[in-house]
């Protein structure tokens, strides 16, 4: 929790004016007892009907001055900690953004979630409670204990018993409660996950008719969180009726004792009447304390997952003195390059643990400015890892990759990503107009570039067929869309960007022969300039490139023009037959 105090320092004036409001309130409330003693000792047993009257009024203004002090405490508490909970979760939502696919690959998008919404607000709430109650509850009690003292020392001494054995019973309960409210928030994390995944993929849920499998998924997750939130909730409980126990037993103790000074006539019977209210408010406050605390135990829990991104360094970051500007022909050298996925335990603050076998070695290869170079393999040969590096989405292993002769560790990420466009193998979209996600990479983009980067890639025409033509919402992860023009849509949100390397990761699978020729042909216009690195599964959509590589195995077993593999390469040579029939051989 003390890490992300710093978080309050830019609204330190409502920090400092809420327990100042909140001291004007217990001042106010301590000398209630005091008045109610007067009315009784000197009005009522005097029969003194004007003092009754003019102390009232004292109590009423007195209570209109607290209340004065408890709405000024509400509403600076409520503006630092609002305040202060915006910024840690912008600021882990930023931390997010930083991190490589690396780390990204180790922390579950459900857990991410979590930390964003629920842990945030758990520390959240914790703010604002401290400002108000675990303010108000320990002045509260310091004063009344003082006040108890000032009428009765002899008398107060059941406090120094029943103070003692409530703060052991608070230490107890909260030492057992501190780790169940950290598997509260790890099986917080499952139920996320499971029902993140389960809204993503329900059209497959439906398709395979696994409705009642995902339904005893989320039930089994939903359980344990039950579960374990009984279990947490059973501890927190025991604190209500153990306090009430001891309060009662402390009255009790105070009448029977009081009431003998009382009939001695050592304590008036107001002065009674004050030290048991004293007597109650700080037991009440106690109890306050003891639930906050118990908050607090839980918020400790959910500040160390926040901490725990927060801490995280991202794997991939600009080195000291990133070079900008220095990419202009997109020339791509690999040399002697390897890598390895890394294996990660989440919430170990993403400690290395095992490194994975390589899943590329030893690849050297060199991609000409404004070629056109295909990557044909296998599933699971390393393809899509081979061109994540371009970007440094991953960081090699081993070996290097070259950008017009510098290394890409050496380039400025933002520099780097700006002059790499890159179509994934699934096509992201986000809530928003067609335009908007077209100009994603390029928010600044004219109506015209726009349009001639989806006429280039064959969506144009769908495009104006909209009843709002570019201005068409699309759905959440563009539902209202088929696959292949969600791919025709991020393709052309990449040739928006011109960059000076152009990576389309198997992004017209869902694409038609046709079309996937005509895109073909238009990025050859359109991105010129740019070296094209396509990834395909269909060898017909690469019979025109440049270079086409062969992966296996994470090797390059083959590189050449399709004519040049057809001689020389039998890997290539299997492909083609596969695919396009053993006559195809001598068409080609």
């Amino acid at each position: 929790m003390l890490k992300l105090l710093p978080y309050l320092k830019p609204y330190w004036k409502a920090t400092l004016l809420a327990p100042l409001f909140m001291l004007l309130e217990v001042y106010m409330d301590l000398l209630q007892p005091r008045f109610m003693a007067s009315i009784v000792d000197e009005g009522i047993m005097n029969g003194d009907i004007a003092h009754i009257q003019k102390t009232g009024a004292l109590m009423l203004g007195v209570a209109l001055i607290g209340l004065i002090g408890g709405i000024g405490c509400t509403v600076f508490s409520s503006t630092a900690s609002q305040n202060f909970g915006a910024d840690v979760r912008k600021d882990l939502f930023t931390k997010v953004q930083s991190f490589s696919f690396g780390v990204l690959d180790t922390f579950k998008a459900g857990s991410l979630v979590t930390r964003l919404t629920n842990d945030v607000v758990q520390v959240q709430g914790v703010v604002l409670m401290t400002l108000r109650i675990l303010v108000r509850a320990p002045l509260l009690a310091i004063g009344s204990v003082i006040m108890a003292i000032m009428i009765s020392p002899r008398l107060a001494l059941v406090l120094a018993v029943v103070i003692p054995l409530l703060i052991l019973v608070l230490v107890i309960i909260i030492r057992k409660g501190f780790p169940l409210f950290s598997m509260v928030q790890k099986k917080l994390d499952t139920v996320n996950t499971v029902l993140q995944e389960n809204l993503t993929g329900i059209r497959v849920v439906k398709a395979f008719v696994r409705a009642n499998f995902e339904i005893k998924r989320f039930r089994k997750s939903n359980d344990d969180l039950m579960d374990i939130s009984i279990k947490a909730t059973r501890i927190v409980m025991l604190i209500m009726p153990i306090m009430m126990l001891i309060m009662n037993a402390s009255i009790a103790a105070v009448l029977w004792f009081g009431g003998l000074q009382t009939w001695q006539g050592i304590l008036q019977v107001g002065d009674l009447v004050a030290f048991i209210n004293y007597v109650t408010q700080v037991l009440f406050s106690l109890m306050m304390v003891s639930m906050m605390l118990m908050n607090v135990s839980r918020a400790k829990a959910s500040a160390e997952r926040i901490n725990e991104v927060m801490e995280t360094e991202p794997e991939i970051a600009n080195r000291p003195a990133a070079k900008t500007n220095v990419i202009r022909s997109g020339k791509i050298v690999f040399e002697d390059v390897s890598f390895a996925y890394d294996t990660y335990t989440e919430g170990s603050k993403q400690d290395v643990h095992a490194r994975q076998e390589n899943v590329l070695k030893g690849i050297d290869l060199e991609f000409q400015p404004g070629q056109t170079v295909a990557i044909l393999g296998a599933t699971g040969s390393g393809k899509s890892t081979l061109v994540n590096l371009i970007p440094r989405l991953y960081d090699t292993t081993g070996g290097r990759v070259l950008i017009d002769g510098i290394d890409v560790r050496d380039i400025d990420l933002t520099h780097l990503r700006n002059e790499i466009g890159v179509v994934l193998q699934e096509a992201i979209l986000f809530t928003g107009t067609v335009s908007e996600n077209i100009a994603f990479g390029k928010p600044d983009a004219s109506q015209e570039e726009i349009e001639t980067a989806a006429q280039a890639a064959q969506i144009h025409d769908f495009i104006i067929s909209l009843p709002d033509g570019y201005m068409t919402l699309i759905g959440q992860r563009g539902v209202n869309l088929s696959g292949g023009q969600k791919q025709r849509i991020s393709i052309a949100r990449a040739i928006l960007v011109q960059p000076a390397i152009l990576i389309l990761d198997d992004s017209t699978s869902a694409v038609d022969l046709g079309t996937e020729s005509r895109i073909q042909k238009a990025l050859k216009s359109q991105a010129r300039r740019s070296t094209r690195i396509i990834i395909a599964q269909r060898i017909s959509s690469v019979l025109e490139a440049d270079t086409i590589v062969v992966l296996d195995e994470g090797t390059v077993v083959a590189q050449g023009t399709h004519l040049e593999l057809m001689e020389a390469s039998d890997v290539y040579q299997e492909i083609y037959r596969s695919q396009l029939g053993k006559e195809a051989v001598v068409i080609g």
